[in-house]
């Protein structure tokens, strides 16, 4: 900015008034009444720049120009950080198409999704080309990067601009994707369709690291299910055949539906190991087109991974998290997540049965969802040879399960390791307010007290409190011959405790601003 100048009009002469004309002179600036530029900066947009003022010593005798470099910063909340894009400094010409250049212009624009750059040929890497930077540094997997196969990356189909599946689309280090797609198919080419074969999906192995091709890690048939016509699902026993697309009984059978890759890696970032499940179908030749889906999940080496139910906060209709603190207390300070009937670690309720027999319902539970209410039951028999005490404890099996937590996770992303990200369950008892001898539970009431945590534009839900309440009722001795039915319920509840801005106060500063339709030109 201080060889810039935008008042200087005249060539080798002296433009009056103008401050930053390097043509003027010390004597030329003692006659100056002013500076018609005062200040020069570069792009106005930029969040931090350097800045040219240009000022009058008027009390001097003769006058002087002054010259600064300052840092000036941009107040806006809405600023460009850096000018990282080479082609903003110059207008290149867009290549026009010819018959020499058609094709190679088509490769690099003719998708759906392209870049300025030409296509890079790392997906088709040489073996026997080592990396430019250094031939012996070991390259690790980072989040995000493209995971390689010896032949160019693992594929995870998705749409890109209709619904129509897209094969060009790889699998990220680290990123969790759950895709589906619609994929063109026809009885006439059962067994030429790449994209609906198991062999499509497994048939390159994945590079360990980057760039490396000495270790390789082949990706193994973990699970193959198949689906029936009807949609019935049934696993096969022997998953390890690979079973082609063929025809047979006026049906294209083996048909891809869905594919579901799990990778485990090392803290060093090297792939170790690739499993592939599939689901298996069939078309008749009617079908034109099929849905697929495909999923993938990362995994570290020796760690068990637990599901989330948000991130921070807790999502309308994913499980509630819950655990028990282990004994030793502080020692270690790690929270102990179900792992009985409940492998995952989450609070449950009675399930209700077609045959509504309390006995028969035994260890049927139902995962308690955030944010939706629930109410199930069943209906219990008794005769006059039923004994108090063991009815009890059945009932309040029943009820609870068999491990009914003691804390639930206050986020949907709450770590074991932090204890105080854990609330409390809070037990209550009710009963008759009669003197009996018996008294046996038959609902159990879970209240769920949650709140809006954080910024106002995202809120993220947090659970504040959690009250079990078991209810208790009067069992009378019935005479011999006598039976007797009771209802037992257990329901969950769940309640906003959000605090309501007060009227003409705003908790959080908000912004009301609207961009340039240019600001970010010509970034995209």
């Amino acid at each position: 900015v201080a060889r810039l100048c935008v008042c200087d009009l005249l060539v080798a002469e002296c433009d009056a008034n103008c401050c930053c004309d390097p043509d003027c002179t010390e004597a030329d600036f003692s006659l100056f009444t002013t500076c018609s530029v005062p200040i020069v900066t570069g792009d106005s947009r930029l969040c931090s720049q350097k800045a040219a003022v240009y000022s009058l010593d008027v009390d001097a005798n003769p006058a002087e120009r002054i010259f600064e470099l300052i840092d000036q910063v941009n107040p806006s909340v809405f600023c460009i950080h850096s000018t990282n894009y080479k082609q903003l400094l110059s207008f290149s010409s867009p290549e026009m198409p010819t018959p020499e250049n058609f094709d190679q212009l088509l490769k690099q624009f003719g998708r759906a999704a392209f870049s300025a750059e030409p296509e890079p040929d790392s997906w088709n890497s040489n073996t026997d080309v080592q990396n430019p930077s250094d031939a012996n540094e070991t390259y690790r997997y980072e989040h995000g990067a493209p995971v390689q196969t010896e032949d160019a990356f693992l594929r995870l189909p998705r749409p890109v601009v209709s619904s129509w599946c897209s094969d060009a689309n790889p699998a990220g280090f680290l990123v969790n994707q759950a895709t589906k797609c619609t994929r063109s198919v026809s009885m006439e080419k059962c067994g030429s369709i790449q994209a609906v074969s198991m062999l499509f999906y497994i048939n390159s192995s994945i590079l360990a690291k980057l760039y490396e091709f000495v270790f390789q890690v082949n990706i193994t048939v973990q699970a193959v299910v198949v689906q029936s016509q009807d949609g019935m699902r049934t696993l096969l026993n022997d998953s390890d055949a690979l079973r082609l697309p063929m025809i047979l009984d006026d049906l294209c059978i083996n048909i891809v539906l869905g594919v579901s890759y799990h990778i485990t890696y090392t803290d060093a970032g090297e792939i170790i190991e690739a499993a592939a499940s599939f689901v298996l179908g069939a078309i008749n030749k009617e079908a034109l087109s099929i849905q697929q889906s495909f999923e993938i999940s990362f995994t570290q080496v020796n760690t068990q991974p637990v599901p989330l139910s948000g991130n921070p906060g807790y999502i309308v209709g994913l499980p509630i998290r819950a655990g028990f603190l282990p004994q030793g207390y502080p020692f270690p300070a790690e929270m102990s997540l179900q792992h009985n009937t409940n492998k995952h670690g989450q609070l449950t309720i009675l399930q209700s049965t077609s045959s509504q027999d309390c006995l028969a319902a035994q260890g049927a539970r139902a995962p308690v969802l955030f944010g939706y209410n629930m109410i199930s039951g069943c209906t219990l028999r008794i005769t006059a040879a039923t004994k108090c005490q063991p009815l009890t404890q059945t009932l309040l099996d029943l009820l609870k399960g068999q491990n009914f937590p003691e804390y639930v996770a206050s986020f949907g992303n709450s770590q074991a390791q932090d204890v105080l990200d854990w609330v409390p369950i809070i037990h209550l008892h009710t009963s008759e307010q009669v003197k009996s001898s018996c008294q046996i539970p038959v609902s159990l009431e879970i209240e769920v007290k949650w709140t809006k945590y954080g910024s106002l534009v995202n809120p993220q839900a947090r659970i504040l409190n959690v009250t079990a309440t078991i209810a208790t009722t009067t069992l009378q001795q019935l005479p011999s011959g006598r039976e007797r039915t009771f209802p037992v319920t257990s329901s969950v509840v769940f309640t906003d405790i959000s605090s309501p801005a007060e009227p003409g106060y705003k908790a959080w500063p908000t912004i009301n601003a609207k961009l340039p339709f240019d600001f970010f030109f010509p970034f995209v």
